[in-house]
């Protein structure tokens, strides 16, 4: 006979996101088949300190309802008040020296669901490129990413890494020992051709 298997339940600190943690309560609750009075048992068994805490001020007899509970702490711990905080952060992300593309975009898509939880997929997809081409640090990469014109940030990423490459290649091409071998070869024909060649595969 099929037993369903026991997920055990999370703790909450006040310290992490409220919002991350009740969509990991919520799927631990519904994998182990939990009633909203079993619910509202575990919510209460998995707060810790500061969070916790707030169970001071639920009535005793409102400790076993799972609405007065997650209103509590959601007053206390939720994110909705950050929400300006991240909006401005992702406003003023810019790409740090070294960072490389793909760790911008990721913290830009953790600020995006962290600032826009409420808006809808492809709303928040579209924002998230925008904001991810406005902190791109390299100007050129910036212009042509902006012109590409991404609807999300998978494809603005994608395009923007291309392009550096594509110009970190340019630049190796115009080395001043690369043109001189391009100008031999014009000038004294088949032999330095081989040379060039020879040039052209150390890249």
């Amino acid at each position: 006979m099929y037993s369903r298997p026991t997920v055990k339940p999370l703790t909450f600190d006040g310290l992490t996101s409220w919002t991350v943690f009740k969509t990991q309560f919520n799927v631990v609750s519904s994998t182990n088949g939990w009633t909203d009075f079993v619910k509202a048992s575990q919510l209460v068994a998995s707060l810790r300190g500061s969070a916790a805490e707030v169970l001071q001020g639920i009535p005793a007899d409102k400790l076993t309802d799972l609405t007065t509970i997650e209103k509590a702490v959601e007053s206390r711990f939720g994110d909705s008040h950050l929400t300006q905080f991240y909006r401005t952060e992702l406003k003023t992300r810019r790409q740090k020296p070294e960072e490389s593309l793909q760790v911008l975009a990721a913290d830009v898509e953790r600020l995006m669901s962290l600032a826009y939880a409420e808006c809808p997929p492809d709303v928040r997809e579209s924002l998230a490129a925008q904001y991810f081409i406005d902190s791109i640090r390299d100007e050129d990469t910036q212009h042509s990413t902006r012109l590409m014109d991404a609807k999300d940030l998978k494809s603005a990423l994608a395009y923007s890494m291309k392009y550096e490459a594509a110009k970190l290649c340019r630049r190796h091409l115009d080395t001043p020992d690369h043109w001189r071998l391009r100008v031999t070869t014009v000038e004294n024909g088949t032999i330095n051709l081989n040379l060039f060649l020879t040039g052209w595969k150390n890249y």
